[in-house]
């Protein structure tokens, strides 16, 4: 493991993070959770001990985000390659034609998820969408609404729980019941099931290679996007630094 800013990323690859979470969804244990921690994800932390303490309990912590992962090298313990849960949620689709597999897409707007199923269905046929729900806004507060969620999931029996409720509300929740929800494994992943709906366009592959699919999000949301990463970008740096400090 890498420990960087209190937590412990998982030094792997792509494919590596596909194998381990593929073979996760075979095993018969408790319901693991995966959480992909960007810039943003690490601003939280700092003030957020709930997310820390949510981030530590995961099965896996994979580094989301290319200035995550240049800032892992500048402090001496580079981590291998960036493993997006928007990428990882596909690659393990595609991994799973051998086996098929079960799934259930939990979170994004009324009917998003739903449309998110049929477009898997169309591209990964031997996929198996077992249930979607998308949750009122203020559901994790209620209790009744929560234990009703984890009810459909577990008869619903997935290998693959795909979560998108966005930080820290995903990592908090997964946190919260998967020790009780009958189900393998659990992956925070944010607006994924948005983009595999087709509600939100991933960046081109070209902006995605040169490391600035951040400008195309921002481009296209920018009064929800803009505060958040000038914050980020003026407490990242500082985040950084501190981590230096205490490594000397």
């Amino acid at each position: 493991m890498t420990e960087l800013f209190g937590i412990n990323f998982a030094p792997v690859t792509m494919p590596e993070a596909v194998d381990t979470v593929l073979t996760w969804t075979r095993e018969i244990n408790p319901c693991r959770y995966v959480v992909t921690p960007n810039v943003d994800y690490i601003v939280l932390l700092r003030d957020r001990p709930d997310l820390l303490a949510a981030t530590r309990e995961a099965a896996l912590v994979l580094v989301d985000g290319n200035p995550v992962r240049w800032a892992s090298a500048l402090l001496g313990h580079p981590l291998p390659q960036t493993v997006t849960g928007s990428d990882l949620t596909p690659a393990l689709l595609d991994a799973a034609r051998a086996s098929g597999l079960r799934v259930f897409l939990l979170g994004a707007a009324p009917g998003v998820a739903v449309r998110a199923g049929e477009n898997i269905r169309k591209r990964w046929p031997w996929v198996k969408i077992c249930g979607t729900y998308s949750p009122p806004l203020g559901f994790e507060k209620d209790n009744t609404e929560c234990e009703c969620i984890v009810q459909m999931i577990s008869a619903a029996k997935p290998q693959l729980v795909v979560i998108g409720l966005g930080a820290p509300k995903q990592e908090l929740w997964a946190q919260r019941f998967h020790k009780c929800i009958d189900a393998r494994v659990m992956l925070c992943v944010g607006a994924t099931i948005d983009f595999l709906a087709g509600e939100k366009a991933r960046a081109p592959l070209w902006m995605r290679k040169l490391c600035i699919e951040w400008l195309h999000r921002l481009l296209t949301e920018p009064r929800r996007l803009a505060k958040r990463y000038l914050r980020d970008a003026w407490i990242f740096p500082q985040l950084v630094v501190a981590e230096m400090m205490k490594r000397k």
